[in-house]
């Protein structure tokens, strides 16, 4: 059967059984009044429904209440973090106590590393990729630097072998077995942003332990994206942003994961402000700090509402979906149908550098177009309707999100992508 046809594609929108939540989002249109093919979400997901809805709520509020909508209403701003603690930690494997929301990713990164990263003469490295994304290279070479180490002898880069595209675990695995005496901290991402690459971060995760080495991760590519268990997999900590997968608008507050077994170490080194002092006692306005017995004891300040009230909205959405599972279930396929489409039509022209296996990807699929310019190209089929992103040198970036994406969107992206490659 010839897979790459509308009418099959359409066949497949009609069997899925959340197709209908295409509908809970604003689609971007063209020119022409038709819908974009939006694979950008990997990069900014498009906005839910419910958004508004919520944003205005708690503008009512402020307008009707003002600073008394810190206790009052149906979501006092006080606490409002807690009400996205649940859903958050269903997204990432972990008991509510172990996430909270704040502050920006790269941020969050910085305030993980005063805890987690404490180097000694014997024990400094950074374990970190080499073709990470840039905001975590200068998170880490900076946290080197400060603790007056060099960056050539303290960031210890992993590559992939000459000639591959991907790091393979083994690699991995043996770095730490081999070197896991010299490092301090191991800081991966969850998913590789330029090849879309899933890394093992269970077993990363047992042999940095083994070594007696802190394993950390930024889940950018991963959080609503990937089924994950940081809690059974005994990560010490993560943090991921929640405008890609998560849907929660540009510059939207970030989430960070400690797990428990650091909550109740008071000489675990860390940077304290009020929001992270116990709530028992904030308001009696004394200067001893006690942290609360939870991930929020790494928070600084109050957040921003609307910023948090965004986040609801999506989790909210993710939610009436059926959860990140019900969502990995549809992307798997989803991602599998594209690939199948790119390679029947255009394996001459293209090559997919993201691995096949399910294990090792996500909802994003990283194309080399191997004729011709392959910014020219993407310009190309910016220009017909397709939103994607390009990365220098030749990689286009496309992300079939299960959320808002049909395979008639991957049909079509692939029948775009293919007049501009004549």
């Amino acid at each position: 059967m010839n897979k790459f046809t509308l009418e099959y594609a359409q066949q497949l929108d009609a069997q899925d059984p959340i197709a209908h939540m295409r509908d809970e989002f604003y689609i971007p249109k063209q020119d022409n009044g038709e819908d974009e093919i939006y694979l950008c979400g990997n990069s900014l997901g498009l906005q839910p429904k419910k958004t508004s809805e919520y944003l205005n709520y708690e503008l009512s509020q402020w307008q009707k209440l003002g600073v008394k909508g810190h206790f009052s209403g149906d979501y006092p701003w006080m606490p409002y973090h807690e009400f996205l603690a649940d859903e958050s930690a269903k997204l990432v494997g972990a008991k509510p106590s172990e996430v909270v929301c704040m502050n920006s990713l790269t941020a969050n990164l910085h305030f993980m590393m005063v805890s987690f990263y404490q180097p000694s003469a014997k024990r400094h490295k950074i374990l970190i990729e080499d073709h990470a994304f840039p905001s975590d290279h200068y998170a880490v070479e900076s946290q080197v630097k400060f603790h007056g180490y060099d960056p050539k002898e303290s960031m210890l880069l992993v590559k992939p072998r000459d000639g591959e595209d991907t790091i393979r675990t083994s690699d991995l695995l043996k770095i730490i077995e081999e070197q896991g005496d010299e490092i301090a901290l191991i800081m991966l991402p969850g998913v590789q942003y330029y090849t879309g690459e899933v890394f093992d971060m269970q077993a990363i995760t047992q042999a940095g332990h083994a070594k007696g080495c802190k394993v950390g991760f930024d889940l950018a590519h991963a959080a609503g994206n990937l089924v994950m268990s940081l809690h059974d997999w005994q990560v010490d900590f993560a943090a991921w942003c929640s405008y890609k997968y998560l849907n929660s608008g540009p510059g939207s507050v970030a989430g960070c994961f400690v797990h428990e077994k650091h909550h109740d170490n008071k000489d675990l080194p860390r940077f304290a402000g009020w929001w992270g002092h116990d709530k028992e006692t904030r308001f009696e306005m004394e200067n001893t700090f006690i942290p609360m017995q939870s991930t929020e004891a790494w928070q600084l300040s109050n957040p921003p509402i609307l910023s948090l009230a965004a986040i609801r909205a999506s989790l909210d959405t993710v939610k009436m979906a059926g959860g990140i599972e019900t969502l990995r279930k549809k992307s798997i396929k989803l991602s599998a149908y594209l690939r199948e489409i790119l390679m029947q039509e255009l394996s001459s022209q293209i090559s997919i550098i993201t691995p096949e296996s399910e294990e090792q990807s996500g909802a994003q699929l990283s194309i080399i177009v191997n004729t011709g310019d392959g910014k020219i190209i993407f310009d190309e089929i910016e220009a017909k309707g397709v939103t994607c992103d390009f990365r220098h040198p030749n990689v286009i970036r496309v992300a079939p999100v299960p959320l808002y994406n049909s395979y008639t969107d991957a049909y079509q992206f692939v029948s775009i992508l293919k007049e501009a490659l004549v």
